[in-house]
């Protein structure tokens, strides 16, 4: 899979990513055994459908890549991502269902596969922990146990040990302007690698 337009143009894209802004996520501490929190998450939790776009930057050691990414949930193990580069090209559409997963590169090739971490990181070298991801991305902390909430009971950071690697999320911001609030700014890191999304919008139903 080429992905050499990626880097063509990030300058480009580098302004696209930091030009956003956020709300900053409030300071304090809020107990996960409260029922505001327990609320909160039966909230995330009923949510099947909901899709959002905005900013991906993966940064690990040499290799930089900027995009613009566009994610749709369509049931617990249904989702699409798209990842396109800032003239609106697609440089990956991944779809995942029960039973298939179907990765397109930027020439059309179609490659299957059973495992979507696995078969990204083969195609463009990048470890993304897309089977977390879709809780984390809306705030939940998954199968993570070690989490800190804030004041107002969101989601402000988890560490989570999953097949001999550790993932620290940090939640920068969230929309609080729809309900459930859900974050609109997070960063993930595993030892040299760092994801960071920006969320411009979410439709949620």
């Amino acid at each position: 899979m080429k992905i050499a337009l990626f880097f063509r143009l990030l300058p480009l894209s580098a302004v696209l990513l930091t030009a956003c802004t956020v709300t900053q996520a409030p300071v304090g501490t809020g107990s996960a055994n409260s029922p505001q929190w327990n609320d909160r998450k039966q909230q995330l939790q009923n949510l099947k459908h909901y899709q959002t776009r905005g900013s991906f930057a993966y940064l690990a050691n040499e290799k930089k890549v900027y995009a613009r990414f566009f994610w749709q949930q369509y049931a617990v193990n249904n989702y699409k991502l798209l990842l396109l580069n800032p003239l609106g090209t697609t440089e990956l559409e991944l779809f995942v269902q029960p039973n298939m997963i179907q990765l397109t590169d930027n020439e059309g090739k179609k490659y299957i596969s059973d495992n979507p971490e696995e078969l990204i990181y083969q195609l463009t070298h990048m470890n993304i922990p897309l089977n977390n991801l879709k809780n984390w991305i809306i705030g939940l902390p998954g199968n993570a146990k070690n989490f800190q909430l804030d004041k107002n009971y969101l989601l402000k950071s988890i560490s989570d040990s999953a097949n001999n690697e550790v993932w620290q999320i940090n939640y920068q911001g969230y929309d609080t302007s729809i309900t459930p609030a859900l974050p609109n700014r997070l960063e993930l890191i595993q030892g040299n690698n760092r994801i960071k999304l920006k969320m411009d919008n979410w439709t949620t139903q």
